[in-house]
């Protein structure tokens, strides 16, 4: 176990689910879709970027939650970014498996279908802490990353990528172009998408990104 490692894991739900919209759990984001079907849920935990919110990224995977019917869990760093994106990973883990805890004895969720995903710093901080989690993690997201935070790695998990050609605030030449084929060599399998366009979340990749699931 690491400071990296999340504890929580899905179960039997104990609690009563709350209904279609939007619910917090702390400084944590749940998008719940409408008419969610029988039996057990994929989900997606998103991390935001450097300065923004919960509710600023929920709207790069809101449409197709809806669409795919998977719970949608954004939780909120405490300072500007991430802890491991300057430091190492500490309060931020913490508050994130609080969260998976309260959702996990809610919702029925599949522990075979839980993906994380982020953009700009937070898909930074995806890779790392997805990386390290590959028990829980089934899928890695990363929109525009920079780097992949160093930390443990745990498992196998798959990983997309996107990123624009003209992105500039994280260039893809010194960040996807070289992060990618460092996977890549170490054994991770990795869907990568280079895109014409800036430092943004393309709707028709994102939707790509949670196809699998």
């Amino acid at each position: 176990m690491t400071a990296a490692t999340l504890h929580a894991r899905p179960l039997a739900p104990r609690g009563t689910a709350p209904g279609a919209g939007l619910h917090f759990f702390g400084t944590a984001a749940l998008f719940v879709p409408t008419d969610l079907p029988d039996g057990s849920l994929p989900m997606v935990v998103l991390l935001h970027g450097a300065t923004s919110h919960p509710e600023q990224a929920l709207p790069y995977l809101r449409d197709q939650a809806e669409e795919a019917k998977f719970l949608l869990l954004a939780p909120k760093s405490r300072a500007i970014t991430w802890d491991a994106i300057r430091t190492g990973f500490g309060p931020d883990v913490e508050a994130l498996d609080t969260a998976l805890t309260e959702v996990f004895e809610r919702f029925g969720v599949d522990p075979a279908r839980i993906a994380v995903a982020g953009f700009s710093d937070g898909a930074s901080y995806a890779l790392g802490l997805g990386l390290a989690n590959g028990d829980l993690f089934s899928r890695v997201i990363a929109f525009s990353p920079g780097f992949v935070v160093p930390g443990p790695r745990h498992g196998r998990p798959p990983v997309f990528v996107s990123h624009g050609d003209a992105d500039p605030v994280l260039p893809i030449e010194r960040c996807s172009h070289r992060l990618v084929p460092a996977l890549r060599a170490t054994g991770y399998q990795v869907d990568f998408h280079e895109f014409s366009g800036g430092h943004e979340v393309r709707p028709d990749l994102a939707t790509v990104a949670v196809s699998d699931l």
